[in-house]
């Protein structure tokens, strides 16, 4: 448990310092393999212009780049903060054999970071959301798709 104190600390750590910067938003996130720190990111979202570029998001390429791989299955990542929705997709797509965090949700919302709101977006039908989704049919579309699982090379994720 104390590696675990340990790495969760080194993400606070940069998440303090992230702020004290003025380079983003308050999240860091860590990610470790076999007990070392691979890889590192911090809210960058204002800095490059990037909604996407938050602490976990940031950690997740930096550590895929190192290791060559689309999947940490012996990572663990460590984040100063829970991970929003959209960070939540991608670290399961990733799938690191664990999350620890420090600050939740809830004490994320209390300072503007509220994503409770994409909970309950995510939940309704496409077209009642707030940002309507349309399925427009086309035979088209379902062609990339044939051709995907007639393929031989390829690699599934």
């Amino acid at each position: 448990m104390d590696n675990h104190k340990k790495f969760l600390q080194e993400a606070i750590n940069l998440s303090i310092t992230n702020v004290k910067e003025g380079k983003g938003g308050p999240f860091g996130a860590i990610i470790v393999k076999n007990n070392e720190i691979i890889a590192h990111g911090t809210n960058q979202v204002t800095m490059t212009n990037d909604p996407t570029a938050h602490a976990e998001i940031v950690a997740l390429r930096n550590a895929c780049k190192i290791l060559q791989d689309f999947q940490l299955t012996d990572c663990i990542l460590y984040t100063s903060c829970e991970p929003c929705p959209m960070c939540m997709g991608a670290i399961f797509w990733a799938r690191p054999k664990s999350v620890y965090f420090g600050n939740t949700r809830e004490d994320a919302a209390k300072i503007g970071f509220d994503d409770s709101f994409i909970y309950e977006q995510l939940a309704l039908d496409p077209v009642k959301r707030l940002i309507p989704s349309y399925h427009l049919k086309n035979t088209h579309a379902q062609e990339a798709f044939d051709l995907w699982r007639e393929t031989t090379t390829k690699i599934l994720y």
